[in-house]
């Protein structure tokens, strides 16, 4: 089977993330192979998942159910199938995923209802790029008659912040779209701010569209809470000590380009070009969003000491309180909630 194809069709529906995603195609990959064996059907598992992170510019998310969901097959108990058939054993793992998965789009509700209580009367809450968890704390607090009024930032290159304010605004929420160079002009208004993730890593830390990092350094700044909300099937078995040691770091990011490949790259204006166009030197250029946004990362890691807290289903943890050795317990115990 084409697990990338199969991926980028679960994608299709809105409620599913990266990380879903990966489980369930990862599960229908399961049900496809050929494997007679524990050891065969899980090197068929790690080489799907490889597939999937080869074929993505950023691979983290995605990465984070892959390694839940395989983690769960090595230590899937054999004795619970009845059944000696190794091919029941494959459709017992496919119908845990498949199950897990759907108990798993009921944790941004969980998420919501112990976050909304840190939201008071008259809030002004500033949210940066597109979440479905925080667009759900959002919505439920507007729900409970709570009056609150967001600041979104625009979240370059993708601008996914104005599909947020575009959800806000057909709520019935104030809101109003900021530039991301704005956040520190606009800090001092806000309350708090409040983010979704990519993934929570092994150190507490955060890895969330670029400018998060930005955004958590201007509240600490400003000594306004950064709260992060995290679905527990995001917790990822990394620990980065800084930007470069994220796998969605590759040479590309923030190179250099020499004037030669520059010239192969820019496109050339037409001779009715605005004078707005001219360089410095009075050359005219026209480097486009599109190429800036291919020298430029699309996440950032936000260090645990800049977040006041992690809010997921497992409960409102403390990222600056917790260790490795903390989290790898929390780890195994995701794989066993498949059971």
């Amino acid at each position: 089977m084409d697990i990338c194809a199969t991926y980028e069709r679960k994608l299709q529906d809105q409620q599913i993330s990266p990380p879903l995603a990966a489980i369930l195609s990862l599960s229908e990959l399961c049900a496809a192979s050929n494997a007679g064996t524990m050891f065969e059907l899980v090197k068929a598992l790690n080489e799907g998942a490889d597939s999937l992170r080869r074929n993505s510019s950023n691979p983290i998310s995605l990465n984070a159910g892959c390694e839940l969901f395989i983690a769960f097959v090595t230590l899937f108990p054999h004795d619970s199938v009845p059944s000696a058939s190794f091919s029941d054993l494959k459709m017992e793992l496919v119908k845990q995923g498949q199950s897990y998965v759907r108990q798993a789009l009921t944790y941004r509700t969980k998420i919501a209802e112990l976050a909304v209580d840190f939201i008071t009367d008259d809030s002004v809450i500033l949210t940066h790029s597109y979440s479905r968890v925080v667009m759900e704390t959002l919505l439920l607090a507007h729900q409970r008659s709570k009056r609150i009024s967001v600041f979104v930032t625009e979240a370059r290159p993708r601008g996914l912040g104005v599909k947020t304010a575009d959800a806000l605004t057909a709520a019935g929420i104030p809101c109003t779209v900021i530039l991301d160079s704005a956040v520190a002009y606009a800090m001092e208004k806000v309350d708090f701010v409040i983010v979704g993730s990519e993934a929570v890593v092994e150190s507490g830390g955060l890895i969330n569209a670029i400018g998060s990092l930005n955004i958590a350094i201007i509240a600490k700044a400003a000594n306004k809470p950064f709260y992060a909300l995290a679905e527990s099937y995001k917790f990822h078995r990394l620990f980065p000590l800084s930007q470069y040691d994220l796998p969605s770091h590759n040479p590309r990011i923030l190179s250099f380009q020499t004037p030669v490949e520059q010239d192969r790259t820019v496109e050339k204006p037409s001779s009715s070009a605005s004078p707005n166009t001219r360089s410095v030197s009075g050359a005219l250029s026209s480097i486009t969003q599109e190429q800036i946004a291919k020298n430029n990362p699309d996440v950032d890691y936000t260090r645990p000491d800049l977040i006041s807290l992690v809010f997921s289903d497992v409960g409102s943890l403390t990222p600056s309180g917790e260790s490795p050795a903390c989290f790898r317990s929390l780890f195994f115990f995701l794989t066993r909630l498949f059971l």
